[in-house]
């Protein structure tokens, strides 16, 4: 998934970016609301956890026009404060989820795992296709029973493949998906990354190229 970390203290923003990064997830940081804003712009976010005190552009703001602008993106709101009317408050303000500093990183993690699936279609919590079983939640993959290890972008191509059930998915989708906003779209990282996870996954190949328009696991 692509997820968008909105926090202003340096610190503790990249330590959420490491945390979701090392669960296969694209993210990218943002310190203030304004500069979160201009990447939503931009960007096709899956969730956008956002810490409700943010300068420039405070976060209840922020959480407004994501769900004004009728973005798919989920929100889960970070917060010092721990009273149920701030919760509430947050909450009304279409936040998704809600979760209050300090806070134990995998349970933050499986917070923004259930937005994400909240925020396209609804899928099952295991993917499944041409003898490929895809657990996003234990990151684990296995092709024909057989244990597949996959580094990150390996595993975040192979779920978005297996998230479009037999359809075409085209490179820009993957590279906005499974990389984040440092990403060179001109590198051929997506090429790259398809013909490792092809050997990982071992013969008969189950990615398929459908020239010019992108690849799909039939």
């Amino acid at each position: 998934m692509r997820v968008l970390v909105v926090e202003d203290e340096p610190l503790l923003a990249g330590a959420i970016a490491e945390w979701l990064r090392g669960e296969a997830h694209a993210v990218d940081i943002a310190h203030d609301g304004g500069a979160a804003l201009e990447r939503v712009a931009v960007h096709d976010y899956d969730v956008v956890v956002l810490d409700r005190d943010l300068p420039v552009v405070h976060g209840d703001r922020v959480c407004g026009e994501i769900v004004a602008g009728e973005r798919a993106a989920r929100v889960l709101m970070l917060t010092a404060a721990a009273e149920v009317t701030d919760r509430v408050d947050g909450l009304g303000l279409g936040a998704d989820d809600y979760l209050t500093k300090p806070f134990a990183f995998p349970e933050l993690a499986a917070r923004v795992l259930a937005l994400g699936r909240r925020s396209r279609p609804a899928a099952p919590p295991v993917l499944r296709r041409a003898g490929i079983t895809l657990d996003p939640a234990r990151r684990e993959v296995f092709r024909d029973g057989r244990y597949v290890p996959l580094p990150r972008q390996q595993f975040a191509v192979l779920n978005e493949l297996l998230l479009a059930d037999g359809a075409v998915v085209s490179a820009e989708r993957l590279l906005e998906k499974a990389w984040d906003e440092h990403a060179d779209p001109f590198t051929g990282a997506v090429r790259l990354t398809i013909l490792k996870l092809r050997r990982k996954l071992g013969d008969p190949p189950v990615v398929e190229t459908v020239t010019g328009a992108g690849y799909r696991i039939p």
